[in-house]
């Protein structure tokens, strides 16, 4: 078997919001076309002619994507997706792709000061060896701001959340090496398991105050899945499976063949067009993270949109280099809107583009539930179907 399949997540590119988005605070929410419309329109042309504004012939109620046209004939197939599970946070998005299903949802601290429960930061704190401070809901580089020199004075761990279910723990790479960061954020998640807390987030941060900036050496320490995923299930087939950027932590490592750590877009879309030119057979999953680290949490819409046009180009050097039998998928796990109220994820659609040299570009309506992607990955590869889903190829 020589196929290959790429998968790529561009991180929070929503299409709109969701059926449900007003349980989560998110009705209006729209982050493609609120970014087109802040900054005057989108120039994306390869997306345009895979048919990314087709899909907005499924979603009437959610407005236009200023600057790109639906095409009489586009060059994937093109839908929308609907997440099932409950939550709006990566793990949540990226486990449904991969064929789970979150009901309930991981656990979420309530937004109040302290944030996590007294017998969680102590245990932490005796366990680690360092002090703890802010324990609340925040944006990592506000609370970054806040609490960075003070951390750096007294060797002390930041901990903060936000609306997703993470514990995320600072620290500045003077006061505490990365080695001790990350020995810390291991402990932490043991400790966050009786919760289910969906990551542990490690965020070290360099500089001096007034000039605080977080590094890329983040890692995230996932909950452990309760039953295989789609790379588990390819991999136990003898077919080799890729990571590149964060999806090894979102996926505890398990189910990897080999993986990439990468840091931000450019250097993820370098990885993936290497193995797009040297694979021989394989399945590739890739994030895409700028859009939603850089630009949605940081209500960007301008960056937000450079970077969609940067990704774009991606694209027009990209696609010519698949092989005849290759499938490219386009996705995302949640929305992001940068005009949105507060700096959380938004509850959205998310868009679905499916190319392939070979494969007739058809509509694939609206899917219900991320997890069909896993279930076409499977049938692509002739492998044994997963637990949910419906296949579109």
């Amino acid at each position: 078997m020589t196929k290959r399949v790429f998968l790529i997540v561009l991180d929070s590119v929503g299409i709109g919001t969701a059926p449900d988005a007003d349980d989560y605070g998110d009705a209006g929410a729209a982050t493609l076309q609120h970014t087109a419309q802040a900054v005057g329109g989108l120039h994306l042309p390869e997306f345009e002619k895979l048919g990314l504004a087709n899909i907005l012939s499924l979603l009437p109620d959610q407005g236009p994507i200023t600057g790109l046209e639906a095409v009489a004939n586009p060059a994937a197939m093109w839908g929308a997706m609907r997440e099932c599970s409950e939550g709006k946070d990566t793990i949540t998005g990226h486990w449904e792709i991969a064929g789970l299903l979150l009901q309930p949802g991981f656990h979420v601290f309530p937004k109040q000061t302290p944030a996590f429960p007294e017998e969680l930061t102590q245990a932490l704190e005796e366990a680690a060896g360092f002090p703890l401070l802010a324990n609340c809901h925040a944006s990592g580089t506000r609370v970054i701001e806040d609490f960075g020199e003070q951390a750096l004075n007294e060797k002390a761990l930041i901990v903060y959340t936000s609306a997703d279910s993470v514990f995320q723990i600072a620290a500045h790479t003077d006061a505490i090496p990365l080695k001790e960061l990350y020995r810390v954020c291991e402990i932490a998640r043991d400790l966050c398991d009786p919760y289910r807390v969906g990551r542990v987030i490690a965020r070290p941060f360099t500089g001096s105050p007034g000039n605080f900036e977080r590094t890329a050496d983040r890692i995230d320490y996932a909950y452990e899945t309760a039953e295989p995923t789609l790379l588990q299930h390819v991999q136990a087939h003898n077919i080799p499976v890729y990571s590149v950027g964060k999806i090894e932590d979102i996926f505890a490592r398990r189910g990897i063949t080999k993986g990439w750590h990468t840091g931000g877009n450019v250097d993820s879309m370098a990885q993936t067009q290497k193995l797009i030119r040297e694979l021989d057979q394989g399945f590739v999953f890739a994030n895409f993270i700028d859009f939603d680290m850089l630009h949605g949490h940081r209500r960007d819409p301008r960056g937000y949109a450079d970077c969609l046009e940067h990704m774009d180009r991606w694209l027009a050097v990209t696609l010519p280099l698949l092989r005849a039998d290759d499938v490219l998928i386009l996705t995302a796990d949640h929305g992001n809107d940068p005009i949105f109220k507060g700096s959380d994820h938004t509850r959205e659609h998310v868009p679905l583009l499916v190319y392939s040299p070979t494969l007739p570009p058809t509509p694939l309506g609206i899917r219900d539930g991320f997890y069909d992607l896993s279930q076409s990955i499977t049938h692509h590869f002739s492998l044994p179907p997963m637990t949910r889903g419906q296949s579109f190829l």
